[in-house]
């Protein structure tokens, strides 16, 4: 079996960048990697995978998801869990676009109380 690259220290310090906005949402290692959880639920889970990809797993509003499903490389549904979905980070990232899709699974997965406390991008605000 392939092993499992270490995340990039500067893909790991964008990230932490991002989830420390999130009220309570806290960063602890996790099985293959490192995760940000609020509470008990996971916000974000980053790791390399054993093809030397490195990913970050989210959760995703209904419709979002189905669109992961489509779109194709960089993002994707993981296999399991019917709000799972991730993108595959590289040097084409959009580090913008990753703050957004952050934001809604923190939103997704954190207590309404703590959901609210968040700004999140208005659609068409540009």
């Amino acid at each position: 079996m392939a092993e499992r690259p270490e995340v990039p220290e500067a893909m790991v310090v964008r990230l932490r960048e991002i989830l420390a906005a999130f009220p309570e949402c806290l960063e602890d290692d996790a099985w293959v990697g490192l995760r940000w959880r609020v509470g008990q639920a996971t916000v974000a889970h980053v790791f390399g995978g054993e093809d030397q990809l490195f990913r970050i797993m989210f959760r995703a509003e209904p419709d979002e998801v189905v669109a992961f499903e489509h779109l194709g490389h960089p993002y994707f549904k993981a296999g399991w869990g019917g709000n799972v979905v991730g993108v595959i980070l590289d040097d084409d990232t959009d580090w913008g676009e990753i703050a957004e899709l952050l934001t809604d699974s923190y939103c997704i997965q954190a207590p309404a109380k703590l959901a609210a406390l968040v700004e999140r991008p208005t659609v068409g605000s540009e």
